[in-house]
């Protein structure tokens, strides 16, 4: 009978909400009616507010029905007074909340009515036959109608049982086919949801332009002020050494050794540029060796766990690479840990890394931490990050990276 319980506690809780739409719905009728004489123009926006709130809380209602998650819409006004109230009126969800609790209105009161009568029903028809026993046959017992004989109590046992039944089995199904019609009202509409995902997505385009541009500028930057001022020095360095090989030896040797000290320094400055743009680790031992070499080089202990992976598209490997080296990073400068896990492994279609540390908390994207990084980094292939980090730790990171492997 839990689940009757759940129904019943639904549909009685929607009686009051039932209230409170039909009044704010005629609200907002009338504020409505009154805009066409500019009365109620200052009406429409407090009327439009209680009908979000209103819709906001039959979400919550049939989530916790349900267990489905029922999303809103979520647009962005612009800044000006008016722009709310005219997002409002462009939005189809205004349209479709205000259809909605208009039904709920002319439905909640009955429906809540209905189930308290079935319980009555039920609880009384099952004390009728108990208290016709005990009360001098001569007294006529007044239920839903007078029982005067044991025949009538009898009758009014098999009407609880209906009732029971229809308790257990019609008014849960009921129930939670009224929540979802309030969940398909009030969820966004298929065409709602691809605009939102072409918005994402062209957000997201945008933000991996912006940071393959700039990480092209930094390459750029690393060339030209780094390994080319090397290799100009180490000509200069070389031919003055040609030019002082006869008159001064040791001159042109002591020349010579800076230079080739400075070319091992612009090799060391091309394998940094080349692992900016893609690891080599990656292409000879694939990402579970790549993580473990990561993993090695922190200097905060560390366990790792990486699954058996196979061979992941190029930009999925070199996109948990790098967060899995920001977030050692941030471990390692940041965190003040004396310990940390990191996993990495293949669910559901989806590429999951999960890294942890004992550390003092408080991080946050604004702090400049590369947390931003991570975030642009992996919104680009459409993959989710999610990190909690209260103040005093722990810390821990989880991103999601889709892929068909």
């Amino acid at each position: 009978m839990r689940r009757a319980w759940l129904a019943t506690r639904y549909l009685v809780t929607g009686a009051a909400t039932a209230v409170v739409s039909a009044v704010a719905v005629g609200a907002l009728a009338g504020a409505l009616g009154l805009s066409l004489v500019l009365v109620g123009v200052a009406l429409l926006p407090p009327a439009v507010r209680a009908l979000v709130w209103l819709a906001e809380l039959e979400r919550c209602r049939a989530h916790r029905l349900l267990a489905m998650p029922v999303t809103a819409e979520t647009r962005t006004p612009g800044g000006s007074p008016t722009a709310p109230l005219r997002a409002a009126a462009g939005d189809p969800a205004t349209y479709r909340s205000a259809a909605w609790l208009t039904v709920h209105a002319m439905t909640g009161l009955p429906l809540a009515a209905g189930v308290l009568l079935l319980w009555l029903t039920a609880l009384g028809g099952l004390i009728v036959p108990l208290v016709w026993w005990a009360v001098p046959a001569e007294a006529p017992l007044s239920y839903v109608v007078t029982v005067t004989s044991w025949a009538e109590a009898l009758l009014s046992t098999l009407l609880a049982l209906v009732a029971l039944v229809l308790l257990r089995w019609a008014v849960p199904a009921f129930t939670v086919a009224y929540a979802l019609a309030a969940r398909a009202s009030l969820a966004p509409s298929s065409w709602s949801r691809l605009e939102r995902r072409v918005s994402e997505l062209t957000a997201t385009r945008a933000e991996a332009l912006d940071t393959h541009a700039a990480e092209l500028r930094r390459i750029e930057r690393d060339l030209h002020d780094g390994t080319q001022a090397r290799l100009v020095a180490i000509s200069i360095q070389l031919g003055v050494a040609q030019s002082q090989r006869v008159a001064d030896p040791a001159l042109a040797d002591q020349l010579i050794d800076r230079a080739r000290t400075s070319v091992e320094a612009a090799l060391t400055e091309l394998r940094a540029v080349v692992r900016g743009i893609y690891p080599p680790i990656l292409a000879d031992r694939g990402l579970p060796g790549a993580v473990h070499a990561l993993a090695a080089d922190c200097p905060v202990p560390l366990t790792v766990r990486v699954s058996p992976l196979q061979r992941l598209p190029a930009a999925l490997e070199s996109a948990a690479y790098f967060v899995v080296a920001e977030a050692l990073t941030n471990i390692a400068r940041h965190s003040r840990a004396s310990g940390g896990d990191l996993r990495v492994e293949h669910r559901a279609g989806r590429l999951v890394v999960n890294v942890t540390d004992d550390g003092i908390g408080g991080a946050h994207s604004s702090t400049g931490t590369g947390l931003t990084g991570i975030r642009r980094r992996v919104a680009a292939l459409d993959g989710r990050v999610e990190l909690s980090s209260p103040t005093g730790g722990p810390t821990v990171l989880r991103v999601e990276l889709p892929c068909a492997s």
